[in-house]
C-alpha cells in the first residue's frame, strides 16, 4: 500500500511538472491575503505624523540636545551630534515645553540674558529648573532642526495672559511691549509658531491645575478667543482625556471640550503609553485595538460636535503623545532601555496612524532624547534605540495617501476581546513615483505567514524592494559603541508576477515594508 501511494504521488508530480506546475506544499499555500486598490483612498498621510516631543524632563534638555560647555556642543550649546541624528529622524514637529512640566512653567522666566533668569523648583518631576534654555532657545533648535515648532501653554497653573502675551512675544512684527522685548533678546522677526496645545493632560489628577471637563473647557474657550486676538491664523490643539479609568470618564471629558470649543479649535490631542509588563509578544502588539479604538471614538465625537453646524470648522486627532514606557516609569528619570520587540511597536502605532490618515493629523513621539527616547547620550557622545529606524522608514511615506486596504489573515484572540489579525497592515500610494509601500507587522511570535498580494488597479512591476526588521532575539538591546545589532536590512526581489499579484511570506515576529512600483 505505502509502495503504490509514493507511485501515485510520483506520477502526479510528473503528470504537473509536464503541465508547467507545481504541486503547492503547505508551506508554500498563501494563509493571507492583501489586496491593493489605489481609487480607495483614505486621506494624506500628514506630514506631521512624524513629529517629536522636548520636555524639560530628565536628560531630555540639558544633556540631551542642549548641553552648555561640551566639546560635543557649538558655542550656543547645542549638541552636534544629537543635531545630526535628529535630522536624519526626519522629525516634521517638535512640542515643546511639556508634557507635565508645562502646567507649572513661566516662560517669561526662560527670556533674557541666561545669567538673569531665576532657578525655580520644578513642581511636576520634583527638580530644579534653571531656565537657561527657554523660548529663543527651543525656536532656534527648530530652524537649526528644520522642524515646526509646537508650544504647549500653561493652562494648569498658568493664566490667559500669560498665553495671549506667549503668542505676542512669538508672533508679533509691530512695535508691542512684548514684540519688542523679543527684539532686545535678539530676534528681529517674528517666530511665526503655528501650533498651540491648550494645555497638557489638565484631566488628569496628577496634573498642576487639574481640572473637570466644564471648567477646563470653559478657561481653554477664554484663552483660545485671546491668543487668537493676537494671532488669527495660528492652530490650536485642546487637551483631550489622558486618564482612561472608564469609559465614561474620558469619552465625557472629549465631548464636553469639543462641544465647548468646536467653533475655536483645530486638533483634540491624544495620549497613549503602552507596555508589555506580561512578557507577552502577541498581547503587547495586540495593542492596537486600544489605539484604533481610541482614535474612532474621539473621531465619532468630532462629528457629534460638528453634527448640525451650518459650516463646522474641521477638527482633526493630534497624537501629541505615545511610546512604549514601562520599565523606567518611577526611576532613572525615564531612560528606558528599547529592545527589538518595542520596533515592532513602533510599525503598529504608525499602521494604526495611517488607517485614520482622514482624522489623525498629527502625531508626537514621547520624547526624542535619552527619555523614554530613540537616542540615548552620554558625555562622550550617543546611541541609536531599536525604535529610531522603523521612525525614519516609515516617515519617507509622508505627502502619500493612504489607502482602504483588504486583509485576510489568521487571528488570535487576548482575553475576552474581539479576534485580530497575525498581519496588522497599512499602505500608502505617493502617486508622483507610481509607488505603494504596504507596511505589514507580523504579530506571530513563531509563524511566518504566507500572503497572497494583489493590486487591483495599475500594473505591477516585477522588482520590489523590501525593508525590514526581524531579529532572533526579542530582547535585544543597543548601548554605547554597540548599536548595530538591531537593524533593518534591504533588498530588492524580483516577484513572480501572476493576475497582477505575487506571494510574499512575512516571517514571525517582524515588521516589514514592501515598495511595489506600478507601470
Amino acid at each position: 500500500m505505502r509502495k503504490s501511494m509514493t507511485r501515485l504521488l510520483a506520477v502526479i508530480i510528473a503528470a504537473c511538472l509536464l503541465l508547467g506546475a507545481v504541486p503547492a506544499t503547505e508551506s508554500q499555500t498563501p494563509q493571507a491575503r492583501i489586496k491593493i486598490d489605489i481609487d480607495r483612498t483614505i486621506g494624506e498621510v500628514h506630514p506631521n505624523l512624524f513629529g517629536n516631543f522636548a520636555e524639560h524632563l530628565g536628560r531630555m534638555i540639558y544633556g540631551g540636545i542642549y548641553e552648555e560647555g561640551s566639546p560635543l556642543s557649538d558655542k550656543d550649546g547645542y549638541r552636534q551630534d544629537v543635531l545630526q541624528v535628529v535630522r536624519q529622524l526626519n522629525v516634521s514637529i517638535l512640542r515643546w515645553p511639556g508634557g507635565n512640566f508645562a502646567s507649572g512653567y513661566n516662560w517669561k522666566d526662560g527670556i533674557g540674558p541666561k545669567d538673569q533668569r531665576p532657578v525655580r523648583p520644578e513642581l511636576a518631576w520634583n527638580d530644579l529648573e534653571s531656565n537657561r534654555f527657554g523660548t529663543d532657545e527651543f525656536l532656534k533648535y527648530c530652524e537649526m532642526a528644520g522642524t515646526e515648532p509646537y508650544i504647549c501653554i500653561n493652562l494648569g497653573l498658568g493664566t490667559i495672559d500669560d498665553a495671549r502675551h506667549w503668542v505676542e512675544y512669538c508672533n508679533e512684527s509691530r512695535h508691542t511691549y512684548w514684540a519688542d522685548q523679543r527684539r532686545r533678546n535678539g530676534r528681529e522677526q517674528p517666530w511665526n509658531v503655528k501650533y498651540w496645545a491648550l494645555g497638557n493632560e489638565i484631566d488628569g489628577p496628577w496634573q498642576l491645575g487639574h481640572k473637570n471637563a466644564e471648567d477646563y473647557s470653559k478657561f481653554a474657550l477664554e484663552a483660545a478667543k485671546a491668543m487668537r486676538s493676537v494671532d488669527p491664523n495660528i492652530k490650536l490643539i485642546a487637551s483631550g482625556s489622558s486618564n482612561y479609568g472608564s469609559n465614561a470618564d474620558w469619552i465625557h471629558w472629549n465631548s464636553t471640550v469639543l462641544n465647548t470649543l468646536r467653533n475655536q479649535i483645530d486638533y483634540i490631542a491624544l495620549h497613549t503609553y503602552i507596555n508589555n509588563r506580561d512578557n507577552d509578544l502577541e498581547k503587547f502588539l495586540a495593542w492596537s485595538q486600544t489605539i484604533d479604538n481610541y482614535i474612532d471614538v474621539t473621531a465619532g465625537l468630532i462629528k457629534q460636535a460638528q453634527s448640525g453646524q451650518p459650516n463646522p470648522r474641521p477638527i482633526f486627532i493630534a497624537y501629541d503623545e505615545w511610546n512604549v514606557w514601562y520599565r523606567a516609569f518611577n526611576r532613572e528619570k525615564l531612560e528606558e532601555v528599547y529592545n527589538f520587540e518595542d520596533a515592532l511597536a513602533m510599525g503598529m502605532f504608525f499602521n494604526s496612524f495611517f488607517r485614520r490618515a482622514d482624522v489623525v493629523k498629527m502625531a508626537n513621539l514621547a520624547q526624542m532624547v535619552n527619555v523614554i527616547a530613540p537616542i540615548m547620550t552620554n558625555k562622550q557622545g550617543l546611541f541609536l534605540q531599536p525604535i529610531y529606524f522603523p521612525l525614519v522608514e516609515f516617515s519617507r511615506q509622508r505627502g502619500n495617501q493612504s489607502l482602504d486596504v483588504f486583509v485576510s489573515a489568521p487571528t488570535y484572540k487576548v482575553g475576552n476581546r474581539p479576534a485580530l489579525r497575525y498581519l496588522d497592515v497599512s499602505t500608502t500610494y505617493n502617486a508622483a513615483g507610481k509607488t505603494i509601500y504596504v507596511n505589514v507587522l507580523n504579530r506571530s511570535k513563531d509563524k511566518d505567514i504566507a500572503t497572497r498580494i494583489d493590486n487591483q488597479e495599475g500594473e505591477l512591476l516585477g522588482e520590489v524592494g523590501v525593508w525590514e526588521m526581524n531579529h532572533p532575539d526579542l530582547k535585544a538591546t543597543h548601548t554605547f559603541g554597540d548599536d548595530k545589532k538591531v537593524r533593518p536590512v534591504t533588498r530588492t526581489i524580483s516577484a513572480s508576477l501572476s493576475n497582477n499579484g505575487f506571494s510574499y511570506t512575512f516571517p514571525a515576529h517582524s515588521l516589514t515594508i514592501l515598495r511595489l512600483r506600478l507601470k
